[in-house]
């Protein structure tokens, strides 16, 4: 074989693994946009029943058609808070079966059938208004891009029958040595690091399976290298994550070792006796070897799973920063984007989250002006400081969040208007924080506030720390009858503010009420009646939505 010829086969397979990468993205994202509510109430419906786990596990990567992204989703939810370890193991079992289906279609030999479905696809998209049309559009265009690649590959491969080198290779991988065992298992785990895909080192081993050139003894202990491949993306992805995620990636990886461990040892005849008896095509027999060895590992791990849950806590031992909960963002994770409908959901958590932390900053601030508690007034301002970083880190991510494919018109609706709530209740932690500003200057130059105007103060602080949580409710539920009494409350708040002006003003006037704490107390009525404001801004924003809906 000429120079020529071996460069003419690596652009053509190459070329091919290209089309084939993208149509799988292609393809991929239609269904994604197709299936993304299905999605987040499949994980919404996880529990500690592991049977669902797998199966949630398995479905979420039929959609993605990759092992490695549910993996790396997986990855972010257990960062995010959305999961704990031992559901997190279940949903990763799944995704194995479930990066299998890839296999199963591509060994299906549509090439013919793949200009058609480009065609159609095509046209579709681009000639058709109806937004489900053009989703089901890119599902087909995807497939057909998908099998063009795969032809491309298959073509690409068949000079390769005659190259007498290279038909010795590939048998000696399958000759049962232990070192070409284990050099084939790790061909297969480096071509998979490399192209960061089990389902593309698979599709290049259908091709030439097709194409003569793989039989399945030598295929098998490659197709165990890949499913050990699979989890680098994991591992890389884990590197900036908490401790948790970084054990939700190891467990992945100790999953695959030990399974291919148990494979390469116990299983290997059995397992090909098996495809060898009920398949003859060379392609369907690496896809069902590639099945079998997912879902044969997972019915054997399955039952460990708290082993391997406690296992990898071993290895990462749980630190003491991990007991303590941080005030700060603790459901945002940029992993989860790939999945707009459960980011979307995150990102409500987390400003729910920053409105809980305010309400707190208020709580202090308040109490620290009551009592004049310089120490709470600080406390205060720590959580000011919190309050401003949620803010830049929500602000962020709603921005990605915008600018990610497949957010519907329903989403967008909702993240324009979370941009304004995060606004308002950014607001409200200033107030509080020019609350504890007062409660310091009471404590230095020694205020005192009057019997009456302490009563006053704190019958206005709950009336408005009242509304500030019913407009959270109201954020959480989008329920119409609480956001409208929120704005009610605002009304009332506001006229109350007015009366306690009054009243002060005369015990100024009297003579009873001391003129530096005077002045304190109208500020903080005043700052008081601003966080009223901002809450009926958060319920009007509410109302807003659940009318465009």
């Amino acid at each position: 074989m000429t120079n020529g010829e071996l460069l003419e086969i690596l652009i053509q397979l190459f070329g091919g693994l290209g089309l084939f990468l993208y149509g799988m993205n292609v393809m991929s994202e239609g269904l994604e946009k197709a299936a993304g509510e299905r999605m987040k109430k499949f994980i919404e419906v996880l529990t500690k029943n592991r049977i669902m786990g797998v199966i949630v596990g398995a479905f979420v990567t039929m959609i993605v058609q990759s092992s490695s992204a549910t993996t790396v989703m997986v990855v972010g939810f257990v960062n995010a808070g959305i999961m704990n370890l031992t559901q997190a193991i279940s949903l990763i079992m799944g995704a194995n079966i479930g990066t299998t289906i890839t296999a199963q279609l591509v060994a299906f030999k549509l090439t013919e059938v793949a200009p058609i479905a480009i065609a159609l696809g095509v046209f579709l998209k681009y000639f058709s208004k109806n937004q489900n049309t053009r989703k089901w559009a890119e599902i087909l265009l995807g497939f057909g891009i998908l099998f063009l690649g795969m032809g491309i590959m298959s073509g690409a491969m068949k000079p390769l029958r005659s190259f007498e080198g290279f038909r010795t290779l590939i048998a000696s991988f399958g000759s049962g040595n232990i070192i070409d065992t284990v050099l084939a298992i790790f061909t297969g785990f480096a071509v998979t690091a490399i192209v960061q895909s089990s389902s593309a080192t698979t599709a290049i081993m259908v091709s030439m399976a097709t194409a003569g050139l793989l039989p399945i003894d030598a295929a098998f202990p490659i197709l165990l290298g890949t499913n050990i491949g699979t989890c680098v993306t994991a591992m890389i992805s884990s590197i900036s994550a908490s401790k948790t995620a970084k054990r939700a990636a190891l467990m992945h990886l100790l999953f695959n070792v030990v399974g291919t461990a148990v494979f390469a040892i116990l299983l290997a005849q059995p397992a090909l006796w098996f495809v060898k008896e009920y398949w003859t095509d060379s392609g369907r027999q690496l896809a069902m070897m590639h099945t079998t060895f997912n879902v044969v590992t997972t019915l054997i791990m399955i039952p460990f799973a708290g082993i391997i849950v406690k296992a990898v806590e071993r290895i990462i031992p749980i630190g003491q920063d991990e007991m303590v909960t941080p005030e700060g963002i603790k459901y945002l994770d940029d992993r989860i984007l790939e999945t707009p409908s459960i980011a979307l959901g995150q990102v409500m958590r987390e400003v729910l989250h920053m409105g809980n932390v305010t309400k707190k900053s208020l709580k202090v601030s308040t109490e620290a002006l009551v009592l004049r508690d310089a120490k709470k007034a600080h406390e205060a301002f720590e959580l000011e400081s919190t309050i401003n970083n949620m803010e830049h880190a929500i602000l962020d991510y709603l921005v990605k969040l915008s600018n990610t494919d497949g957010v519907s018109l329903a989403q967008r609706e909702i993240i324009d208007g979370l941009f304004s709530t995060v606004k308002d209740i950014e607001r409200v932690g200033d107030h509080a924080d020019n609350l504890a500003e007062l409660a310091l200057y009471s404590s230095e130059h020694k205020v005192q506030f009057s019997a009456k105007a302490i009563d006053e103060l704190k019958d206005m602080t709950d009336q408005c720390v009242d509304a500030f949580s019913e407009s959270l409710t109201a954020l959480k539920t989008y329920d119409l009858k609480t956001a409208q009494r929120v704005m009610e409350r605002e009304g009332q708040i506001d006229l109350y503010e007015k009366q306690l002006r009054k009243k002060h003003i005369g015990r100024l006037n009297d003579g009873s009420c001391d003129p530096s704490a005077g002045v304190v107390f109208l500020d903080a009525i005043s700052n008081l009646e601003r966080v009223g404001d901002h809450s009926s801004n958060i319920a009007l924003a509410v109302m807003d939505y659940a009318h465009t809906a």
